[in-house]
């Protein structure tokens, strides 16, 4: 009644099981050598019905627990003698999803009730053939033996599931512990390499100054090139050392990035439109780095004097647009670098669209749109 390895469909397993158990249960009845009424026509729906009813042991198992039991006793009480089997396969079912108590509880009631049906009119019996038959219908031992079979198979998945888990988490752990390896190299020995550069260019312009001294294009040009290798590294190591424990920023903290930005003095501005509503981590995450990157790359490269942010909310979509009035102009592509294939690389990953490019008036623009699954 569950996923196996046999290659078909779980829901093709449950209904052929339960088609099967039905057939068998209505051959059973039908082969009891008696005249046939309508008690026993009664009793032959039953015995249909308790065997189809397996069909959705898997996604229901301690109603179809319920409605097999209740069959069975009710084609005992009009005189169809035959096992109780549909109920012996949900007891299986219902154990192995872990509804042991339940079961155990529905056991003991059916142990109680199937001697009762068959005291039933028009039933003519003893207490003693009533409880012989309720013994045949329903075995003690069946019982245990249904409910041992569920219960093994229950603590052999769970077993299963928890080497599962324990491989991924070996797994990631061995991906922290290489990825924090990695970053300690870059560290020790990059971050000094670079410094190193640092310093000697900067000594380096300042005595050409001081000597009042014509500087180089070539050294400025290294300078520049330390500091932002420096911005770029320290960016990595950032990254690298995340293990995702720490609390990530988003859209709560694109304000923040606003304000920080007017400190450098450029003229920022942020303006939220839409209902606000929850979005995914993934796609709050990537907002946040979008304006982010954005915000630096304005204050980097663009010499503009404005800046403005729009966040707009809508229904299946969350909309980010960045605009500057820099000296970015129509025509002219601005050279692609490590951010904004980051950018670009984020927004694709979560089957957005990104457009980053010249204005028509001027000055840059980044446009991206994140697809926000409100169903999940």
């Amino acid at each position: 009644m569950y996923a196996g390895r046999s290659g078909l469909p779980a829901g093709v397993r449950d209904w052929a099981i339960a088609v099967g158990v039905a057939a068998t249960l209505l051959v059973a009845g039908l082969s009891e050598q008696h005249t046939a009424t309508n008690l026993d026509l009664i009793g032959y729906v039953l015995l249909v019905a308790g065997g189809l009813a397996l069909a959705a042991a898997r996604r229901a198992p301690v109603p179809v627990l319920a409605v097999t039991g209740l069959c069975a006793v009710g084609y005992q009480a009009v005189g169809v003698d035959v096992p109780a089997v549909a109920f012996l396969f949900a007891v299986y079912a219902a154990v192995r999803a872990g509804h042991r108590l339940v079961t155990v509880v529905a056991a003991v009631m059916m142990l109680a009730a199937l001697p009762l049906a068959a005291l039933t009119p028009p039933q003519d019996m003893s207490v003693g053939d009533a409880l012989a038959q309720a013994r045949g219908a329903l075995e003690l031992a069946w019982l245990v033996a249904a409910g041992a079979a569920g219960e093994a198979l229950r603590q052999a998945e769970r077993r299963a599931d928890e080497a599962e888990r324990t491989r991924e988490e070996t797994a990631l752990r061995r991906a922290n512990e290489e990825r924090l390896h990695i970053a300690r190299e870059l560290h020790d020995s990059l971050t000094h390499q670079i410094s190193v550069i640092k310093v000697q260019a900067g000594v380096a312009i300042h005595l050409a100054r001081k000597r009042g001294e014509r500087v180089p294009e070539a050294l400025l040009a290294i300078q520049e090139a330390g500091r932002e290798a420096t911005r770029e590294l320290r960016a990595t190591l950032e990254a690298l050392r995340d293990d995702g424990t720490t609390p990530r920023h988003g859209l709560a903290h694109v304000p923040e990035l606003v304000q920080r930005a007017r400190l450098t003095g450029l003229d920022a501005t942020l303006t939220i439109e839409g209902q606000r509503h929850e979005v995914p981590a993934a796609v709050d995450r990537t907002a946040y780095r979008i304006v982010q990157e954005s915000l630096t790359n304005i204050a980097r490269h663009a010499s503009a004097a404005t800046a403005s942010v729009l966040i707009d909310y809508r229904p299946d979509v969350l909309a980010i647009r960045v605009d500057d009035d820099g000296k970015a102009v129509p025509g002219i592509a601005a050279p692609a670098g490590v951010g904004l294939l980051g950018m670009r690389e984020r927004v694709t990953a979560l089957g957005g669209r990104l457009r980053a490019e010249p204005r028509n008036e001027g000055g840059f623009t980044v446009r991206a749109e994140l697809p926000v699954d409100r169903t999940s």
